[in-house]
């Protein structure tokens, strides 16, 4: 099988914490230097972010790819009539440099945590994208990590710093629809084959391919495109489970009030199929979190709406492609990007609207000039929205391929996920691909802190990852 501006609602009321001296600027005029690091692609957002900031400045850019990092700088001075910027290979340099006060991090999965934690480990503050981390203990360490050096970390899920859908859960939990049922989440997003080589390829020549490696072993590459398409092979990526799935869990991780433990059960079913291709990562995949007060049902599908014919677009749950259904008892919280969310009765009828965000990367950056970081954005937030992801792609894992009859009546009556699974069966069939036998996750289980159980074991096993020296996390 094939694997693997902090918030003013009222809402956050007394969720801010006092953080050590480190995570305070250092420039000259206050203002915080920053280098971002990683350039392509959400890099650029992360630049931009930089430059709009009134306290914050540019000083660096670091990249492994020489000419990346070349062209953006060529950019900075062009553009934004910027000059002057220091440039670094090896983010360990970055981290080293008395000069630099904050980093912004958009490289690959496998290296967020452990450029965040070196860089907390030389006092510096730390934003690191989705999903921030690449396994479950490496999460926690960066937990821990925050703790430990009292720097801010902050995690790049951008809905908590969207006033709607604070504005939409302090309503919600005025007991306006009752209880809380079921929180869905929704990655249905294009994925085309990322084709298959007959043998291992070089990397550019402007790539320094052993600093990209990191923490891993230096592998040889099998994809035809070497950037991006990381994200689909299991050492470095972790699939739209943990590539957009983060973002989602982490909404329904809120509805539910922020546990902040691994969930007692998680099941997940699915795979890899439409393609024969060098990814591993699953484009078709049901996660069940079982968790108190409501569980979460987390959904992927990359595959089109029918005939294998990118032409025909993407399914949709309740018009819903990429973002949340909140179930409760009255009616649904429904909502993806674009800083808006909507309430609906249980008839769909519009009930209210919330509308309204603000710069995430911004309130990063207010909380390093402030010495105070909202709890909502802090790394062991991000980390137990991550680690949901993360079970779930350890229990398909372990799993084995099954028909979809077989592996319904071991559901043993449980609705949610049959229905989830009927529904991934006629998506099958719609492309053609209805003899399609999925794969059941192996049951994984914890007491909140660790794998227990029949596969407990394994899952842990599987989860610690290796790490290379030169790159191992500082407080491991």
């Amino acid at each position: 099988m094939n694997r693997r501006k902090l918030l003013r609602s009222s809402a956050f009321a007394g969720t801010y914490s006092l953080l050590s001296p480190f995570a305070k600027a250092v420039g000259s005029n206050g203002e915080l230097r920053v280098v971002v690091i990683g350039v392509k692609g959400r890099g650029s957002n992360h630049i931009n972010a930089v430059i709009s900031h009134k306290k914050a400045r540019l000083v660096g850019l670091c990249d492994i790819d020489s000419d990346q990092l070349k062209r953006r700088v060529v950019e900075m001075e062009k553009r934004h009539k910027i000059t002057g910027l220091k440039t670094y290979s090896d983010y360990r340099k970055v981290c080293e440099d008395k000069n630099v006060d904050a980093v912004c991090i958009a490289t690959t999965n496998h290296t967020h945590t452990v450029i965040a934690l070196t860089a907390a480990a030389n006092g510096k503050d730390a934003y690191t994208e989705k999903p921030v981390s690449h396994n479950v203990w490496e999460g926690q360490k960066l937990a821990d990590g925050q703790a430990k050096y009292g720097t801010v970390i902050q995690h790049g899920f951008q809905r908590r710093s969207e006033t709607c859908w604070a504005e939409a859960f302090a309503w919600l939990k005025e007991g306006n629809f009752g209880k809380l049922t079921l929180a869905r989440g929704f990655c249905y997003k294009p994925r085309k084959s990322i084709g298959k080589v007959k043998a291992p390829v070089e990397a550019p020549k402007t790539v320094n391919y052993d600093l990209w490696s990191g923490p891993r072993k230096v592998l040889p590459i099998r994809r035809k495109q070497f950037h991006y398409d990381w994200h689909w092979q299991s050492p470095y990526g972790n699939g739209d489970l943990g590539n957009q799935g983060p973002h989602q869990l982490d909404v329904c991780r809120w509805a539910l009030g922020d546990p902040m433990e691994l969930p007692p059960a998680i099941l997940s079913i699915g795979g890899r199929y439409g393609y024969d291709d060098d990814g591993d990562t699953a484009n078709t995949q049901i996660l069940y979190v079982d968790q108190k007060p409501a569980p979460i049902l987390f959904e992927v599908r990359g595959l089109p709406k029918k005939g294998l014919n990118w032409k025909n677009g993407m399914p949709n749950y309740r018009g819903v492609t990429i973002g949340n259904v909140i179930e409760y008892e009255g009616g649904s919280l429904l909502g993806g990007h674009g800083a808006s969310c909507k309430i609906v009765d249980k008839d769909g009828k519009l009930v209210k609207e919330f509308k309204g965000g603000q710069n995430h990367i911004h309130n990063f950056f207010d909380a390093c000039l402030s010495g105070k970081q909202n709890s909502l954005h802090n790394a062991e937030n991000g980390h137990h929205s991550a680690a949901l992801a993360h079970i779930g792609a350890h229990a398909l894992s372990l799993g084995k391929e099954l028909p979809a009859e077989q592996i319904k009546a071991s559901l043993k009556g449980q609705a949610q996920i049959t229905d989830a699974v009927d529904r991934m069966m006629a998506h099958f069939e719609a492309n053609g691909i209805g003899a399609t036998k999925p794969g059941l996750g192996a049951p994984l289980t914890t007491d909140g802190k660790k794998f227990t159980g029949e596969f407990g074991a394994a899952a842990t096993k599987l989860d610690r990852e290796h790490y290379r020296q030169g790159h191992t996390l500082p407080n491991a």
